[in-house]
């Protein structure tokens, strides 16, 4: 019988053995992964903190340029001839922008 438990208990060591190796095999996958998963998200957090710097910027521009504009339009008669020829310089920029993206594209 001592042979017979002897037996048992090597084959039961064995199979743990096995079972231990591979589940810190696992355990060092995942360890990687959450590695991973951090320096990416640290990477996508400097990414927004950029474009939020950016998109502040952008927006004091446009709130500037829209104060300018509503002054220009609020001054009365003598800028409204300004703002036509504004006006029609944009359209006429938009219309050779599409213009050449069409000819480039076709």
């Amino acid at each position: 019988m001592t042979s017979q438990a002897e037996s048992a208990n090597e084959s039961l060591d064995r199979q743990n053995q096995y079972l231990t190796e591979n589940l810190a095999s696992k355990v060092a996958r995942l360890k990687n992964l959450a590695v991973d998963i951090e320096n990416e998200s640290k990477d996508s957090n400097t990414y927004l903190s950029g474009m939020d710097g950016d998109f502040d910027g952008a927006t004091g521009l446009l709130s500037g340029s829209m104060k300018r504009l509503n002054t220009m339009v609020s001054s009365g008669k003598g800028n409204r001839k300004l703002m036509c020829y504004s006006i029609l310089l944009l359209i006429f920029i938009f219309l050779i922008v599409y213009f050449f993206i069409g000819w480039a594209r076709g």
